[in-house]
């Protein structure tokens, strides 16, 4: 290769090198627009999502505010974590200002994935409602917890844990609480959700 060639390559490769380095340098900048824009958007549906599955776990949606997520503790994640679950939010709820419990998000494990949730607790330590944020649970098995469907007892198997409290724990799929016939394990991941959900609310009191 003759001394020009050299010359040439080298030449071409700085070339090269520059163009991608501004190619970058461009689609970063247009990147980083695109993510301004539509970042308040997606906080914003992010958030009505939120109210509405705080507000599918209590009992007078209408009467209750929201504040925003506080801040998780390292004794409330300890209990949930000892509970079978996993705490990721915690709501407080008020009413008339005076507190009133809280909307809790905790994450368990089922037969196809993780189960997020939705837990109401009120001042009592008592569930007021359960709700399914996301799941990956087989359908027509476990879809049938997450739909609520109806027990044995003819109670849907969400419903059934409103009205109970720390004081009956541990919950327990086959003691006092029912499983939907052939999604025991998802209905032994909601029961951990729920019993994590009580022992963060004991630990709020």
């Amino acid at each position: 290769m003759t001394e020009e060639n050299k010359n040439n390559n080298i030449k071409y490769i700085i070339s090269l090198t520059f163009r991608l380095c501004v190619t970058c340098v461009i689609v970063a900048a247009l990147l980083g627009l695109v993510n301004k824009i539509t970042e308040p958007t997606i906080t914003e549906l992010k958030w009505q999502n939120t109210v509405a599955a705080m507000e599918a776990v209590v009992s007078d949606p209408e009467a209750v505010e929201f504040s925003d997520a506080m801040e998780l503790t390292q004794d409330l994640t300890d209990a949930a974590s000892a509970a079978g679950a996993r705490l990721t939010e915690a709501y407080p709820i008020s009413e008339s200002g005076e507190s009133a419990g809280y909307a809790l998000t905790v994450v368990a494990s089922g037969s196809q994935g993780t189960i997020e949730m939705m837990i109401g607790v009120d001042e009592e330590d008592i569930v007021t409602g359960v709700s399914i944020v996301d799941n990956s649970e087989t359908p027509g098995i476990g879809s049938k917890v997450m739909g609520n469907e109806l027990t044995s007892n003819g109670v849907g198997v969400l419903d059934q844990f409103t009205g109970l409290g720390v004081s009956d724990t541990p919950l327990t799929v086959g003691t006092n609480i029912d499983a939907i016939s052939g999604a025991t394990v998802s209905s032994r991941g909601v029961t951990a959700g729920v019993n994590a959900a009580l022992a963060v609310a004991a630990v709020l009191d």
